[in-house]
């Protein structure tokens, strides 16, 4: 009996410590803390989770109090998926941004100052970057979160912001394997297919994630995609081929592999959550992302549970899950031993985000196009946002034009009447229309034709993947809808 109970202790802490469960507040519950206790060795944090790079220090050291080598996980990507600066928009570009660039200096010093703003609150591993390639123009959940399409810009941008944000002592992780960029669904919501020859993935979708793995990112992330040229059974997560023989075995891989949230519909609503975490683990996976929907105690406890039983009835060999275990508290040794000192590296280049975000800018004038000058309407036509992003950030031009030129109104608008309603609601002021992914929107770039027909002369800002026609008196793409973006785009349309 004694040996039983130690056995089941030590079962327990092990499905405990692959786990990487969020929260809601902005301190740490009572259960998170007893957890901790108990085994759980990594926490993550949200965008309900932040007000400040303040609040977000105090919430990590309380966390660090009651386990020292906790991992505190963050899906900070910048640019449109931001988490330390959801309530303002984030201070760097995102990854399509830096593609357009394509200054590799630049990638890595962007990546560095993320990192170091993320040491110094406390967060030592970032779910970050997308390695996809964009294939897939009408991609819903990939878009300006990929540095672009061409397979050999995205694996060098991949590698250097690996290289910048390690640099920080902040641990990558790197996603979405085995590649998400050619798919027309977001998983968030069902299970996308990528229907290629395994050569098309091996030359195209794989390749970042081998510059990722040379690079030496700590951690690779789990797509929950079908790939039926690897697997035709089950999604990348939960694919033994995928995650254990391509990912360790060909690509030779050894660092900690993290599923993707294992409450998205493609694996809750097709295997249940109990079941997709036991068949991840069993497949390959170390750690398992839940939070950004579910975040209580009850989830912890049902896939802690569920871990051992499935140990318990011989589903799951014990070695595996010691493993899985045993990986995330490698991660968690390396980031303390990388962790600075101080919090954060003494070096900071606060203005790198914004040196970039200007960088980025392509701008198209007509020939007799007259500068702005007086306060303009701002137009956004709105989109709905994927989960990944979420609605929480603002995004936009019409603050920072605001702030350029004062007086500067702004409304939103969507659906079929958004052309004539931003009319009207523009009056005699010069318009500033502002969209995201034109391309993907058929209504969209209708509003746009009622805009322009009406006043050739408004301003036309693209915030997302710039594959419309080129269209306005003023065309700005900034690659993206961070708040330096904004800021890049108003500077351009101001004159300043």
């Amino acid at each position: 009996m004694t040996t039983l109970a130690r056995a089941t202790d030590t079962l327990t802490r092990d499905a405990l410590t692959v786990l990487q469960p969020g929260f809601a507040g902005t301190t740490a519950p009572d259960w998170l803390l007893r957890r901790l206790g108990e085994g759980l060795a990594s926490v993550a944090l949200f965008g309900r989770n932040v007000t400040s790079p303040e609040q977000v220090a105090a919430l990590t050291a309380q966390l660090r109090a009651e386990r020292e080598d906790v991992l505190v996980a963050i899906d900070e990507e910048g640019g449109d998926v931001t988490r330390l600066e959801v309530r303002t928009g984030s201070s760097f570009p995102g990854n399509h941004a830096l593609g357009a660039v394509d200054d590799v200096g630049l990638t890595r010093a962007v990546a560095a100052e993320l990192g170091r703003r993320l040491a110094a609150a406390g967060v030592d591993f970032n779910w970050a970057p997308s390695a996809d390639v964009n294939s897939n123009p009408d991609n819903p959940v990939i878009g300006v979160r990929s540095f672009g399409a061409d397979t050999d810009l995205v694996a060098r941008h991949t590698a250097a912001y690996v290289t910048g944000m390690q640099s920080a002592g902040v641990a990558t992780c790197t996603k979405h394997f085995p590649g998400h960029g050619d798919t027309g669904v977001d998983s968030h919501h069902a299970v996308p297919h990528i229907d290629v020859d395994a050569d098309v993935l091996a030359e195209r979708d794989l390749v970042p994630f081998r510059a990722a793995i040379a690079a030496g990112t700590r951690a690779v992330m789990s797509a929950h995609i079908l790939v039926p040229a690897l697997d035709p059974d089950r999604p990348a997560t939960l694919s033994r081929r995928i995650l254990t023989d391509l990912l360790r075995g060909e690509l030779g891989y050894d660092g900690l592999i993290v599923t993707d949230g294992i409450e998205m519909q493609a694996i809750a609503g097709t295997y249940g959550i109990e079941r997709g975490t036991v068949l991840a683990v069993a497949a390959g996976a170390d750690a398992i992302c839940v939070g950004g929907g579910l975040h209580d105690e009850g989830t912890v406890r049902r896939l802690s549970d569920a871990l051992v039983e499935a140990v318990r009835a011989g589903e799951l060999p014990e070695e595996r899950l010691a493993d899985a275990a045993e990986r995330v508290r490698a991660l968690a040794r390396w980031t303390a031993a990388n962790r600075p000192a101080d919090g954060a590296p003494d070096t900071a280049d606060g203005d790198v985000g914004l040196r970039a975000a200007r960088r980025a800018l392509r701008v198209t004038a007509a020939e007799d196009v007259a500068p702005l000058t007086e306060p303009p309407y701002v137009a956004a036509l709105t989109p709905v946002a994927n989960i990944a992003v979420g609605n929480e950030t603002p995004w936009g031009v019409a603050a920072e034009l605001g702030r350029l030129l004062p007086g500067t109104e702004t409304g939103s608008f969507h659906g079929a009447d958004a052309g004539s309603e931003a009319l009207a609601a523009a009056g005699s002021r010069r318009i500033v229309a502002v969209v995201r992914d034109e391309h993907r929107h058929p209504w969209m770039a209708a509003a746009l034709d009622v805009l322009l027909a009406a006043r050739p002369d408004t301003i036309v800002v693209e915030m997302g993947v710039p594959r419309a026609r080129l269209r306005g008196g003023l065309h700005v793409a900034t690659h993206g809808a961070a708040r330096v973006c904004g800021r890049a785009a108003a500077e351009a349309i101001a004159g300043v």
